[in-house]
């Protein structure tokens, strides 16, 4: 039902096209997030300090994920325009790479961060207690991170072919474990002790390991065959190793400088907000995960669809794929976020029942006011792709480096008390204005609408002067990167 092939990708009706691509790769993110979401349903049931001690990682978490950004979606922009141009020794030797540079560069980073777990978590600001289960989740999941972004970049080849059916797949495999792994390690059943939070983190990395065998077998030609390595791909490439990262490093950079502005954000929140703040923190930010999947999925489907069609020389068809991808999100997520600003309430009791009264007040209000600027912030995601898709990447680092360093950032500052001391970091914060932990959550919503609006009138600027022409014949001549680009 969802098979899109090459001809489709290149010459078939865009908003179709754009939605059987988009479709299982909006499922599979779907399925994702309620991976993510299994521990909060379960550990809700535990505790609210359960449930902050995960929201004081994910900051954390989000941060080392721009490590993996770099070779995933670079590898995936490029393997869709050698893809495009018919090159599939190309495209799976671009696919081996950005695997084998995957591994590397997380392997590098999950080290220390396992070593020194518990020192990153009392730099946020939080309690000793607090500290000590947060740091013990935090370098469980940390440890399989090399793996994580190994299947990864495996998984996105496959979206890159526009397969997205076997990342579904895989994902439905991951999260079917996790689902019967994580209550049975955080309660405990027969002679499986009760593991609490550890447990929870547990059941997330059997998950993985699970997902990262399920893509490789995909890879290998075992029950799949649009994308497939062969043995002659497993060569190390230095100059295709130089174009990923070309291609990705402004990606991760972009990740990067987002979630520090997220790690600093929690520290605001720990200090205004307290357990209540941060646990409401925590309830909205795995909502909004959730609800920007069909973004993510559009996302990845606007990125492969222009990667291919600029690799067949056709730039306007990339252009237009981006503004219908646009448009069809904008569409969807005012609704979406009318029905999560109705029912606020039953969201946050049905995540976390056992919320103070102040933590349900918090979560009620910072669900309400996400719920108003979803529609710029899945915006956001697909003009993004546009600019991905081009290999302008630099300009998604740019974009996000306003938005948060800019934007958000100083807006979150006014939640703290005049004169106080940022927990995290250590950071002095002089002055705070005492605006309470909403400020906090205000800032969020205005930097995602300002962003947008921002972000939509140089899209326009930049086509006007050629960029998906100037992307096509770069494509075409086998170059992916624009020296000119910033």
């Amino acid at each position: 039902m969802f098979d899109v092939d090459r001809e489709a990708i290149t010459d078939g009706p865009v908003g179709r096209v754009l939605v059987l691509l988009a479709a299982p790769l909006v499922a599979q993110n779907l399925v994702y997030v309620a991976n993510a979401l299994v521990d909060t349903f379960w550990l809700g049931r535990v505790s609210e300090d359960a449930v902050a001690a995960v929201g004081l990682s994910l900051p954390i978490q989000s941060l080392l994920g721009a490590t993996v950004v770099v070779a995933a979606v670079g590898t995936q922009i490029l393997v869709a325009q050698r893809a495009g141009g018919e090159d599939d020794a190309g495209a799976r030797r671009v696919a081996v790479n950005g695997a084998l540079l995957a591994l590397a560069v997380t392997g590098a980073i999950a080290i220390p961060v396992v070593a020194y777990a518990e020192g990153l978590v009392r730099l946020l600001g939080a309690d000793p207690a607090l500290a000590g289960t947060t740091a013990t989740y935090l370098a469980i999941i940390v440890a399989v991170l090399p793996f994580g972004a190994v299947s990864d970049t495996v998984e996105n080849c496959f979206t890159a072919y526009g397969d997205t059916r076997a990342v579904l797949h895989v994902s439905l495999t991951s999260v079917l474990v996790n689902l019967v792994a994580a209550p049975v390690l955080i309660f405990g059943v027969g002679p499986v002790p009760a593991l609490g939070v550890a447990g929870a983190a547990l059941g997330t990395v059997i998950a993985g390991v699970v997902g990262l065998a399920h893509v490789l077998a995909y890879a290998a030609g075992i029950g799949r065959d649009t994308f497939r390595l062969t043995r002659e791909a497993f060569a190390v490439d230095r100059s295709v190793v130089r174009e990923i990262a070309d291609v990705g490093l402004p990606l991760g950079g972009q990740r990067g400088v987002s979630e520090l502005v997220r790690v600093l954000v929690v520290g605001l929140v720990t200090i205004a907000g307290g357990s209540a703040g941060i646990a409401a923190y925590t309830v909205g930010a795995r909502v909004s995960t959730l609800a920007i999947v069909p973004a993510l999925g559009m996302q990845q489907a606007i990125q492969s669809m222009i990667g291919q069609n600029l690799g067949a020389n056709a730039p306007r068809r990339a252009r237009r794929t981006t503004v219908v991808g646009t448009g069809i999100v904008v569409t969807g997520f005012l609704a979406l976020g009318a029905v999560q600003f109705v029912f606020a309430g039953a969201i946050a009791d049905f995540l976390a029942p056992d919320l103070t009264a102040a933590g349900r007040s918090l979560s009620v209000l910072y669900l309400r006011i996400l719920a108003v600027t979803y529609w710029a912030l899945g915006g956001t995601y697909t003009l993004l792709a546009g600019f991905n898709g081009a290999s302008r990447t630099r300009t998604s680092f740019v974009a996000d480096l306003v938005k948060y360093w800019a934007i958000r950032f100083p807006i979150a500052i006014a939640a703290v008390p005049a004169a106080a001391t940022f927990g995290a970091f250590g950071v002095a914060v002089t002055p705070g204005l005492g605006w309470g932990v909403e400020a906090a959550f205000w800032a969020v919503a205005v930097s995602n609408v300002v962003g947008f609006l921002g972000l939509g009138a140089y899209f326009a600027y930049t086509t006007r002067r050629g960029m998906f022409s100037n992307a096509a014949e770069r494509a075409v001549e086998g170059e992916s990167a624009d020296p000119t680009d910033g």
